[in-house]
Order: structure tokens, then C-alpha cells, then sequence
């Protein structure tokens, strides 16, 4: 069995639940409220600026050419759908101004609220976390990055599964997860990942699994967290 294989049967239970989040079912049935996907798509946009950043760190520790172009071509595509998050977002406050990378993070926001747009602490601690692995070995890492892919992709393709698509206002972020280009995408991250474990004792595959458990975890808070607008509480 890949380590891919056995890495997703350990992280069965928390994708279940992750498809039961009210966040997730309310996205699919077309009822989420405006203000709990503007929260999702402002904390996503913050989370994608690190996620980039630890994608384009892993791709200078990798050896082999094509895993090196693999994550550069990864950590572009998400400045790609960081941009067509800043135009979710505004389009969800009925903004009128276009948001560069530097105006996101110093921007006001409008329609909802008049405080400053600021990492969620769940969005914090999942980025810390990533950055954290700078420090782990090289298919560690890779590991911990594997989620944001694979599991996007699952809940995607669940949700355009099962999905009533009449009008659903979010079918744009649905028809992205669930397209074949991200499925591409996905499909080459676990393969470099395999690949990476191939070369790996028992310990070193199971600490990859720790790894790729852990992030999955957080894939969970980054939901919930955003359908009961997490905020700090001092």
C-alpha cells in the first residue's frame, strides 16, 4: 500500500466530519450566509499568502527537477486563487475598489464592519504550524502541505456529488475544487509525496502521517471556525 493510501484511511474520520460541518452542507445546499463565506474567503485569502510562501520554501529543498517545478507551479497557481478570492470577497461586501495583496491586508472593510480585516486565531495557528515545518525534514513537509490540496479537492467533488446546483450562489468556488485541473494538481502533490516516502524508513513515513493527520485537523477548524466568525476574544 503508498503512503498516500495509507496516510488518507488514517484521516478518514476527520473528512468525515469535515463534510458534516453546517459550513460545508450549507455551502452545497446554496444557504451558507453571505457573512460566514465573506469571513471563509477573507481568511483564505490571508491563509494562501503563507501557504505560497511554504510551497516556494519546500520547492528549494526538493532535489529532483520535476518536483522543484511541481511546487513553484503550485505556489503560483495560489497567487492565482488568491486573486479570484479577492474578487469573491468583494463581490460578497459589495466593494467597489480593487484589492491589491498589500491593500488586503491593511484594508477596511466595508458593508459589515468598520474593523480591520485580521488573521482569525485558527488561520494563525495553521500557518504557524506550517512554517513550523521549515524546521522538519524535507517529506515531512511535504506531507503537512498535502492537505490543502487533497482535501479541497474530496470536498469539492462531494459537494458536486451531491449538491442541488439550482442556482447555487457559490457554484463558482465548487466548479474550481471540483475541476479536473485541480485534480491534476492534486494527483502530482501525492505522487511527489509517494515518491518522497518511498525513500523512507517506517519512522520517517509515519512521521509524514502525523504530519498530513495534524494539517487535516486544522482543514476542520479553518470551517468551523469561519461559520461561527471566530474572532479573538481579547
Amino acid at each position: 500500500m503508498k503512503w498516500s493510501e495509507k496516510a488518507w484511511e488514517a484521516i478518514t474520520p476527520v473528512f468525515d466530519g469535515i463534510i458534516s460541518l453546517p459550513f460545508i452542507q450549507e455551502l452545497m445546499s446554496g444557504v451558507l450566509a453571505n457573512e460566514k463565506f465573506a469571513f471563509y474567503i477573507q481568511q483564505d485569502a490571508l491563509y494562501l499568502l503563507d501557504y505560497g510562501k511554504v510551497l516556494t520554501g519546500l520547492a528549494t529543498r526538493l532535489s529532483k527537477t520535476e518536483h522543484i517545478e511541481a511546487f513553484i507551479g503550485f505556489a503560483g497557481d495560489c497567487m492565482a486563487v488568491e486573486k479570484a478570492m479577492h474578487e469573491m470577497f468583494r463581490a460578497e461586501l459589495a466593494c467597489d475598489t480593487t484589492l491589491t495583496k498589500h491593500d488586503f491586508l491593511a484594508v477596511e472593510e466595508t458593508a459589515h464592519t468598520e474593523k480591520k480585516l485580521k488573521v482569525s486565531p485558527t488561520c494563525l495557528l495553521y500557518t504557524s504550524y506550517l512554517y513550523s515545518q521549515f524546521n522538519a525534514p524535507t517529506e515531512v513537509m511535504a506531507a503537512a502541505v498535502l492537505p490543502c490540496f487533497w482535501i479541497y479537492m474530496e470536498v469539492g467533488k462531494y459537494i458536486l456529488t451531491n449538491q442541488n446546483k439550482d442556482n447555487n450562489p457559490f457554484q463558482a468556488w465548487i466548479d474550481t475544487y471540483a475541476g479536473e485541473e485541480f485534480e491534476k494538481s492534486v494527483a502530482k502533490a501525492i505522487r511527489i509525496c509517494d515518491e518522497l516516502a518511498e525513500k523512507c524508513t517506517e519512522e520517517q513515513q509515519n512521521a509524514m502521517t502525523q504530519a498530513f493527520i495534524t494539517c487535516s485537523k486544522m482543514e476542520w477548524m479553518f470551517w468551523e471556525s469561519a461559520y461561527r466568525l471566530e474572532q479573538w476574544n481579547i
